[in-house]
C-alpha cells in the first residue's frame, strides 16, 4: 500500500488498539500489522458507531470506507492502495485468540519521560528528551533508591541547582510526588489524543498492561 499523506500526519504512524476474542485490550501494534491480519481474516474492525461497536472483516470494513471517503472527519487516518482508499482502524479484534500475556511496566527511560510529560519535575517546563536528565529526589549518596517512586524528569539547569541534595535542601519543590503508574504510560500519553478516544472504553478499569512497541 501507498500511503494518501498530508503535509504533518503519516497515517501509517498511527497505532492500533488489539483485543483478543474476548474483548479484551492485550496489544497495541502499528498500521501494516493491522491491515496484514484483517487481510488475512484472522482480526476484524471494531468501530464505534452512534455509540455502539460494531464488527467489519476486511471487504466489509472496505466497503463503509469507499461510502465514508467523501466525508472523512478531523481525527481520521486513511491508507491509500493501488485503486481504493481505506480508514485507519483504531480497534481490532483477533478471532482466534483469547488469552491476556502478562506484560510487565517496565521501569526505563522512556516511560519515565511519558510519565512526566517531558516535565521537569522542578521547574514545571516541558523540554525535548534531548534536554532532559533523570533525577533521584533522595540522591543515592543519601540512600535514596532508583525507583518509580524517587526518580523524576529534570531538566538540566533544575538538576545542577538541585546537586547532591535533597529538594528541600535545595530550596526546590517537586510540582508533583513521583509514584508508579497505573498503566502504560506512553499509552496514556496517546489517550490524550482525540483520535484514540475509542480506546478509553476498553481500557477503563483494566487489569491488563499494553506494551507498546
Amino acid at each position: 500500500m501507498s500511503t494518501a499523506t498530508t503535509p504533518t500526519t503519516d497515517p501509517l504512524s498511527a497505532s492500533v488498539l488489539v483485543l483478543n476474542r474476548l474483548y479484551v485490550a492485550v496489544h497495541v501494534i502499528n498500521v501494516r500489522r493491522a491491515f496484514s491480519l484483517l487481510f488475512r481474516d484472522l482480526a476484524e474492525v471494531i468501530h464505534l458507531e452512534d455509540g455502539q461497536y460494531a464488527n467489519y472483516d476486511f471487504q466489509s470494513w472496505r466497503e463503509i470506507s469507499e461510502l465514508k471517503a467523501e466525508f472523512k472527519e478531523e481525527h481520521e487516518d486513511w491508507v491509500r492502495a493501488v485503486n481504493f482508499e481505506i480508514q485507519v482502524p483504531r480497534v481490532i479484534r483477533l478471532l482466534s485468540y483469547d488469552r491476556v500475556p502478562k506484560q510487565p511496566l517496565r521501569f526505563n527511560r522512556r516511560n519515565i519521560f511519558a510519565r512526566d510529560g517531558n516535565r521537569c519535575q522542578y521547574c514545571g517546563k516541558r523540554f525535548p528528551t534531548s534536554e532532559l536528565s533523570l533525577d533521584h529526589v533522595v540522591p543515592r549518596s543519601r540512600g535514596g533508591d532508583t525507583s518509580w517512586e524517587n526518580i523524576v524528569c529534570s531538566c538540566v539547569r533544575c538538576n545542577v541547582r538541585k546537586g547532591g541534595r535533597t529538594p528541600q535542601e535545595a530550596g526546590m519543590k517537586l510540582i508533583r510526588p513521583p509514584r508508579r503508574p497505573k498503566r502504560n504510560p506512553a499509552l496514556t500519553v496517546r489517550l490524550g489524543n482525540p483520535k484514540y478516544a475509542s480506546w478509553q472504553t476498553f481500557l477503563n478499569n483494566a487489569y491488563w498492561s499494553v506494551d507498546l512497541k
